[in-house]
């Protein structure tokens, strides 16, 4: 079986790419970058977010529950909290797969 390795894609990644295609400085293509992920954070803290040919992003609540470490058979609270789901669009997914 072949390992698929993890790449870890960053903010600075991004903003080089966003340099290189556009012909921006590397510090306003870092600004841009910066910008969009504080707007994109600030719009699913509130509701859910489509974006159009990419996907949906969507904030879910977990309730509070009871959790086990497997290891020592030790029982613990797992509070409540807020966690982001993703859903993919269907042209997304075309892509992906062609």
């Amino acid at each position: 079986m072949i390992e698929k390795k993890r790449i870890n894609y960053t903010k600075k990644d991004i903003s080089i790419n966003l340099s290189d295609k556009l012909g921006l400085s590397n510090s306003y293509s870092l600004s841009i970058t910066d910008s969009l992920i504080q707007i994109l954070k600030e719009l699913m803290r509130a509701r859910t977010v489509n974006i159009k040919n990419f996907g949906t992003f969507k904030t879910i609540s977990k309730n509070e529950r009871l959790g086990r470490n497997p290891k020592n058979n030790t029982i613990y609270t797992i509070t409540a909290r807020k966690a982001l789901s993703f859903t993919a669009s269907k042209k997304l997914n075309e892509d992906l797969n062609n």
